[in-house]
């Protein structure tokens, strides 16, 4: 990135935020939220309220209502993050396997019992049980483009059989319990309604596990390839009882298989021997990928409903999966995106959701910086003296406030792999 490049960048990042600007009915909240995206973007080590607000000049209980209560649509502003994307990528290069979304959780470790669907759980984030929360996301790669597209809270059933607690920290009457395939469900049809759209899915064993979630699938034409547990049941050309998937195919049968290199951006490429049998599951018809990393040794299971495709480009789709673990690191470390300190919903979805907007400008701005074109913010391409990435966005033209945002305003914030076959029925 040049000096040129980096200049540019303000002027960009204002046009940006500028679409979101319908979310907002007081031109003041709507600096809050100039501010708080900014500081996102930062080097704030710790991206919670309070440095924000420090590092802004607004008073902390003034961003903490910002998050928790001020009267702003976030809910929009995630529609027109996801349509924006939507169209930009629309407009990005042919790409031999098209659009591919993963779905995907991230964690964080959180202290104390206050934080919205915070108890003991397993978190992925340090690979064990821990107090933490769990969220479920969406993104998006095509090419050398990729994005988080869509997150959403896990709430436990602890939570949800304890109405007063869930009150107590704002989540409104409809929000329930859901597995977390369902939670990824639910935000792949919103994000069909918002215009995205996708030539593949491919998800972890946490959902490929999922059969009621693959028969979804399977009956909309969405293709897949699914990572499934070691024990997931099959039946072998529909017929005679259900076999766990690594006694239909072994390790043995993938080294036997054939061998494949598949290239890594920063990393040396990996080669491995996989091969495939025709199965069912659920009353449809799979494909089985039994995969060996010559490397490691490391045996990797998947079904998939292309069985038609080669075997090459299903396994390629499984492995786009790391492009979403590398936005989950570039989100956690750069945009602050589990940072929330907080005790409302509304607070910590708010928070999730401008990460996403920051993400969101980042990942069109890398495409354009690596020779793409430039999609939709015209700002890109004007002379801009913002020098320092740290002060990108400065105050949209005509939003008609001064400084007096920044004194403060007196708002106060209100209150398995288990030894037998997975069987399918138990998989909901």
């Amino acid at each position: 990135m040049t000096d040129r490049d980096i200049s540019r960048l303000g002027p960009a990042f204002s046009c940006y935020l500028g679409r979101f600007r319908p979310c907002f009915l007081q031109d003041r909240t709507a600096g809050h939220f100039d501010d708080y995206c900014r500081a996102l973007l930062s080097d704030l080590p710790r991206k919670t309220v309070e440095p924000i607000a420090l590092a802004s000049g607004t008073a902390v209980r003034t961003l903490q209502a910002f998050l928790a209560t001020a009267d702003w649509d976030h809910d929009l502003a995630r529609d027109t993050l996801q349509r924006h994307l939507a169209g930009v990528i629309g407009t990005l290069p042919a790409d031999p396997l098209g659009t591919v979304g993963v779905i995907d959780e991230t964690s964080c470790v959180k202290k104390g019992d206050h934080t919205p669907g915070v108890q003991r759980q397993y978190l992925g984030c340090v690979g064990k049980l821990e107090n933490g929360i769990v969220t479920v996301h969406v993104g998006v790669a095509r090419g050398r483009f990729q994005a988080l597209l869509d997150a959403d809270l896990y709430l436990p059933k602890s939570w949800d059989e304890d109405r007063p607690r869930c009150e107590a920290a704002g989540l409104p009457d409809d929000v329930h319990y859901q597995p977390k395939w369902r939670i990824a469900l639910g935000q792949l049809l919103h994000l069909h309604r918002n215009g995205v759209r996708f030539d593949w899915l491919t998800f972890d064993e946490g959902y490929g596990s999922k059969v009621p979630l693959l028969t979804f699938l399977s009956l909309v034409g969405q293709k897949f390839v699914a990572e499934v547990p070691v024990n997931f049941a099959v039946q072998v050309n529909g017929e005679g009882d259900s076999r766990r998937a690594d006694e239909v195919l072994t390790a043995g049968d993938a080294r036997d298989g054939r061998r494949f290199r598949f290239g890594r951006r920063t990393q040396a490429s990996q080669w491995w021997r996989a091969t495939s049998v025709a199965v069912r599951a659920g009353g449809h018809a799979y494909a089985l990928v039994v995969a060996i990393n010559q490397a490691t040794g490391e045996v990797k299971y998947f079904v998939t409903n292309a069985t038609r495709e080669p075997l090459r480009r299903v396994l390629a789709v499984a492995f786009r999966r790391a492009t979403v673990e590398h936005s989950f690191r570039v989100g956690k470390q750069e945009a602050g995106l589990m940072h929330y300190e907080g005790r409302q919903y509304a607070g910590l979805m708010r928070h999730l959701i401008l990460a996403l907007i920051v993400m969101g400008f980042v990942s069109i701005h890398t495409d354009r910086l690596r020779g793409g074109k430039s999609t939709g913010d015209d700002g890109a391409s004007l002379p801009g003296a913002e020098r320092e990435v740290c002060g990108l966005a400065a105050p949209a033209a005509g939003d008609g406030r001064g400084q007096s945002h920044r004194r403060g305003d007196p708002v106060s914030p209100v209150a398995q792999r288990a030894g037998r076959a997975l069987p399918q029925e138990a998989a909901a």
